[in-house]
């Protein structure tokens, strides 16, 4: 007997996007036909895109900080080399900072929106231009109530920043509308909520997000953490935050749909979990923490990220056809049916994907783990074959957004 809790672990994710792909493999999907015959020609996608990016197939983990290099500007690196004082802990903390902070402010930003960097001039959008007017924004304080410690998350900035604050800070106006804005600043200062509320995580004094690296070190064994540890550490200190998810007897759950496939005789029945956003920052914070020294194992306990970019390689290479025009027609909300089905199938079909990828290249599971195939990989190509589709290089299915799931 499985309670709600269960819902909080990643083979809980997998678990049950394998149910639903396998009534897809049944035909028994309302939503969407599985066309499998098809993932060959995917995974060769994949590949020679992955060759393009990294030629030498040495491949970083798909992360947040790939974004903060964008336009072949290393910024972290620079901050480094201006703040070369830090302590490994202490920039770790800031790290953690900083992450938490971007991966939040990461959700789809729309076709239009754009950010011109002052500094070089480039003008960016999407993951990148939020990734990179994110990076400005905590670099000059804007989430710090420290004026001598501006590189940091606490609770009392956080709690203050208004929709005008960040609007000048992500370059917002009129002509450059971001979606979801009003969305992100409440989810900001629901997590400062969330950061006064749990002291023994984030402490008493101007509680600071970057203190979790202090709980997460805690947490290891013999210097290995397992992905899945800060995960749910993640999952747990955070769970507050969400606007939207299934909440059950008062127990929010976040990024946890319904599906009527899915019947079991518990409470979890008919209920997903993605956690897309929780699994992005796990992944985010991978580098951070192995830079202290710390190890950290079994990253293939997490799965492929549920979002437009993976999810859209799959429609737009005919491995997943909806079945009525409208799925692409009309804008679809994320608790819909047919999105929680695109998403889980998105989460089976990127492991399977991986596994002929690692065949391909004559690697195994270690050397090309599930997260360097995202980056190498199936996320690039989704961009890729996105803007081979559509002249606006926008997914094959639109999503009423809120600024807080994709």
């Amino acid at each position: 007997m499985r309670d709600l809790s269960w819902l909080l672990e990643p083979e809980a994710i997998r678990e049950r996007c394998e149910v639903i792909y396998r009534a897809a493999e049944s035909d028994a999907l309302e939503h969407f036909a599985l066309k499998a015959n098809r993932l060959d020609d995917v995974a060769d996608f994949v590949i020679a895109t992955t060759r393009t990016n990294y030629p030498d197939l040495k491949i970083p983990y798909h992360s947040r900080w790939r974004h903060f290099s964008s336009g072949g500007i290393d910024r972290w690196r620079k901050f480094l080399q201006a703040h070369k004082e830090l302590s490994p802990e202490e920039t770790a903390r800031i790290s953690i900072d900083l992450a938490v902070t971007s991966v939040l402010l990461d959700a789809g930003a729309g076709d239009t929106w754009r950010y011109a960097e002052p500094e070089s001039g480039n003008v960016y959008q999407r993951s990148e231009g939020l990734a990179i007017a994110s990076f400005h924004a905590f670099v000059s304080g804007a989430f710090s109530s420290d004026l001598n410690a501006p590189c940091r998350a606490d609770a009392l900035a956080l709690r203050r920043l208004t929709q005008q604050d960040l609007a000048q800070a992500f370059q917002v106006t009129q002509d450059n509308e971001l979606i979801g804005l009003a969305g992100r600043v409440s989810l900001l200062n629901r997590l400062a909520e969330a950061l006064q509320s749990q002291p023994q995580r984030f402490g008493n004094n101007a509680p600071r997000i970057g203190n979790l690296f202090d709980v997460l070190a805690k947490r290891a064994m013999n210097g290995q953490l397992p992905a899945a540890a800060i995960l749910h550490e993640l999952l747990h200190a955070f769970s507050t935050i969400w606007p939207v998810g299934t909440v059950i007897k008062g127990k929010p759950l976040g990024d946890v749909w319904h599906h009527p496939v899915i019947v079991t005789e518990d409470p979890t029945s008919g209920l997903v979990p993605f956690h897309k956003l929780s699994q992005w920052l796990t992944y985010s914070l991978v580098e951070p923490l192995q830079q202290t020294g710390l190890v950290i194992t079994e990253l293939e306990a997490l799965t492929g990220l549920p979002e437009y970019r993976n999810g859209g390689l799959f429609i737009d290479m005919d491995v997943l056809q909806p079945r009525y025009e409208q799925i692409v027609r009309e804008p679809q909300r994320v608790e819909s049916e047919a999105v929680v089905e695109w998403r889980a199938l998105t989460v089976a079909l990127l492991d399977r994907v991986a596994q002929r990828v690692r065949t391909s290249l004559k690697l195994d599971q270690e050397q090309l783990p599930l997260v360097k195939v995202l980056e190498g990989g199936t996320w690039s190509a989704g961009r890729r074959i996105a803007l081979e589709r559509r002249a606006d290089g926008g997914p094959p299915i639109r999503l009423q957004s809120d600024g807080t799931v994709f």
